[in-house]
């Protein structure tokens, strides 16, 4: 959500954000500053009349103290809370009207991020490692996994329907390794705080997010109970202090949580129909920090090196990513992606998107935090993958495929499959 100021006195900064992300309907800043100037008019308009109310409704109880006729004086309130009730009508139809606008504006841009309309235009920013080769065709990752009988999808689709599969033996092991690797590496050495989170969730906090209203049908609804499967644990995990003042003294606030994650991939049909690309259901470990405004600059920086380090302790060869503003999420100030390399695949893959939001979630869920002034302040958010658990899977069973059809395990998960 964005500042309703910064909108009022620079129209011209939102029409750039808004063309420069391929959004921009004409005369849509001039709309949006209408109704915020009604809005204040409205708002002044009652405030006034509630005073007016308040300083009669005293004077009536001087009259009536003094025994003297109060007809007249109560007849003249009663006019003027039925002008309130009109007024708050008129109030409420326009602040309904303005939300709809401001919950629907993606977020100002860092000016770092690039021009572009699609992910072709996204900027390299660097990599790590080079390609494996092979002295022979490397498999895909599903093929490998069904001839080895540790992946297997058509089991999982008589159990659930398309894009859901099932690991047997190794696959699940690797899995359970992975997970946990991942969350004592980012514990023990980038310093983020294990959080156990809920996979339903309410309305408020998918929109708090940035999930709703847009991207309603990405997701799974549990209908008779108003809550929702999580499409990330960056969901629950930013919506632990929505509505709160957090102390300037407990920043930055680094968390983290391991949780399966259940998206629709509603309108991807077609795109990485095999393996598990694009699936219904996966597991992931995200990375979510709450930080002064000063400072989220560096901790996305120090973010997306966080999980870069999983990927070099694997040993898998990557590149960083700058998202133009064609690719980027509407929530997002700036990310980056990170893509590992599947040469089974012959394609890069991303694993890891490191977002930061600046105050755009948090205006949506109010987390603030108190200065050294005294003032209430937004807090910027940050949120990353530490990484997308199943991708990283298949990115270990492509790179670290032998010849003769078997799996080698990366130093870094041998202990967990002791």
């Amino acid at each position: 959500m964005l500042d309703l100021n910064r909108i009022l006195n620079n129209p011209d900064e939102l029409v750039a954000l808004l063309k420069k992300r391929n959004m921009y309907d004409e005369g849509v800043e001039g709309k949006i500053q209408s109704l915020i100037v009604n809005k204040r008019h409205l708002q002044a308009e009652v405030d006034q009349l509630r005073s007016e109310r308040n300083s009669s409704s005293k004077e009536i109880g001087i009259l009536k103290a003094k025994g003297e006729d109060i007809a007249k004086a109560s007849e003249a309130v009663k006019e003027i809370g039925n002008s309130i009730k009109t007024l708050e009508d008129k109030l409420k139809t326009v602040e309904e009207e303005l939300n709809e606008w401001i919950i629907s504006l993606p977020n100002f841009l860092s000016s770092e991020v690039p021009e572009g309309k699609s992910a072709d235009d996204n900027v390299e920013i660097r990599s790590f490692g080079s390609k494996r080769e092979f002295s022979f065709e490397p498999k895909a990752h599903y093929d490998l996994g069904e001839s080895l009988k540790i992946l297997d999808f058509e089991r999982g689709v008589k159990i659930s329907g398309a894009r859901f599969y099932t690991y047997f033996g190794l696959a699940a092991k690797l899995e359970r390794a992975l997970m946990n690797f991942m969350l004592d590496h980012h514990a023990k050495n980038n310093g983020y705080e294990e959080v156990w989170v809920p996979s339903l969730v309410n309305d408020e906090s998918l929109t708090a997010t940035g999930q709703l209203p847009k991207f309603r049908e990405e997701f799974y609804h549990l209908e008779n109970d108003r809550l929702n499967l999580i499409p990330t644990a960056e969901v629950p995990l930013t919506n632990l202090f929505r509505d709160e003042i957090l102390p300037e003294k407990d920043l930055p606030i680094s968390i983290m949580a391991h949780t399966s994650c259940f998206r629709r991939e509603a309108g991807s049909y077609g795109r990485d129909t095999r393996g598990l690309v694009r699936v219904h259901q996966f597991q992931k470990v995200e990375l979510v920090k709450f930080c002064e405004p000063d400072n989220s600059t560096q901790e996305h920086e120090k973010m997306c090196a966080d999980a870069e380090s999983i990927l070099q302790k694997l040993g898998l060869h990557y590149k960083v990513l700058l998202l133009c503003a064609g690719d980027i999420s509407a929530s997002s100030s700036k990310t980056y992606d990170l893509e590992v390399w599947m040469p089974g695949l012959n394609r890069y893959m991303e694993i890891s998107s490191v977002s930061n939001f600046q105050d755009y979630q948090a205006r949506r869920g109010k987390i603030r935090y108190k200065n050294k002034e005294g003032k209430n302040q937004f807090v910027h958010t940050l949120n990353g993958s530490g990484l997308a658990i199943g991708r990283t899977l298949a990115a270990i069973l492509e790179n670290y495929q032998t010849e003769d059809g078997q799996i080698e395990i990366p130093e870094a998960l041998k202990p967990y499959l002791k």
